[in-house]
């Protein structure tokens, strides 16, 4: 019986270590399986977003306004790991197409564009979609995206943001506001004068008086207008630039304005914050640059597509002296 029992316990023990090698086996083979399954995880995710181009091309003249944008950009193209080319336009329609063109021979994988010029960029922008490149408009083109083909606009309805203006200055008690422009061509700073007029109470003026790269001749213009009118009380700028321009135009005449503005740089903050300016727009820039390229990498990597045909807004608010000085530390961080 003792002898029968020991064959046993030696049987077992057999089965045990055959058990334990075949669970060694197993267990290397599925961490071999598991370590394989990563690797090839992760060459996905690098080839999803190593191998993608994005090209945002816009007007900007790389001042405070679209600095702001371009930060947001590289944000998010860190964020999702993408090549993305920045091309600034410099107000100039003309470099715009020539960029879009240079985007399309380069095979891009998305283009971000504004359009502040439809008549020259619809075409050029349609060639794009044609050639079976994403589009996405930004910062101006509401009205035109759906034209375009483009997938959807990011920013903000620029009529709105005028409208909300308008009855600011009405609470604020202004009878004749200037609408400053500091271009001429560019259909959203229309748009923003055109809704100052629909809600403003009073009279309406609206004229290009420089351009932000001179700010010394922007400044007389402002003049020149205030000094032609007396009865003018009030000056909507339809940039942060040219906002300080009609502040400065004040001071230099010592009168007394009521000014409003658009978007943001930190003088104009600083000069919100003091009472010296009523409010500006803001149309959070910032995410003008970020979602577009997320976005579009969304709709490379995994065919999403946002906005139901419907755009994307960024805004209007408003930054008045009472939340000034919280808007003015992300904007000191430059993500404002």
């Amino acid at each position: 019986m003792k002898k029968h029992f020991n064959w046993l316990a030696v049987l077992l023990a057999i089965v045990l270590v055959a058990a334990a090698c075949g669970d060694d086996d197993s267990s290397s083979e599925s961490a071999d399986s598991n370590d394989s399954a990563s690797t090839e995880e992760e060459a996905v995710e690098q080839t999803q977003g190593g191998d993608l181009t994005f090209h945002m091309i816009t007007h900007s003249d790389d001042g405070p306004f679209w600095s702001v944008v371009k930060r947001g950009m590289e944000a998010a193209c860190a964020d999702v790991g993408v090549n993305c080319v920045w091309m600034p336009g410099n107000n100039d329609p003309g470099q715009m197409v020539s960029d879009i063109e240079t985007a399309i021979g380069e095979g891009s994988n998305g283009i971000a564009a504004s359009l502040p010029s439809p008549d020259q960029l619809i075409g050029p922008l349609q060639d794009a979609v044609a050639a079976g490149v994403p589009v996405y408009t930004l910062n101006s083109g509401l009205n035109d995206y759906t034209t375009i083909g483009a997938t959807t606009h990011i920013g903000q309805s620029e009529d709105v943001a005028g409208q909300g203006a308008g009855l600011r200055f009405n609470d604020l008690g202004a009878t004749k506001v200037l609408c400053a422009q500091q271009e001429q061509s560019n259909v959203g700073l229309t748009e923003r004068c055109a809704g100052l007029e629909e809600t403003f109470n009073g009279e309406v003026i609206t004229q290009f008086v420089g351009l932000d790269a001179d700010q010394t001749e922007q400044i007389n213009g402002i003049k020149a207008v205030l000094d032609a009118d007396p009865a003018i009380d009030g000056v909507l700028g339809v940039g942060p630039v040219i906002t300080m321009s009609a502040l400065a135009a004040a001071q230099d005449l010592g009168i007394d304005l009521t000014i409003g503005g658009f978007d943001m740089t930190p003088e104009l903050l600083d000069a919100i914050e003091a009472g010296d300016v009523a409010f500006t727009v803001d149309q959070q820039q910032y995410l003008q640059g970020y979602l577009p390229v997320v976005l579009m990498y969304l709709e490379a990597t995994n065919a999403n597509q946002a906005g139901g045909g419907l755009p994307v807004l960024t805004g209007p608010g408003f930054v008045t002296p009472d939340n000034a000085a919280a808007v003015k530390e992300l904007s000191a961080a430059g993500t404002r």
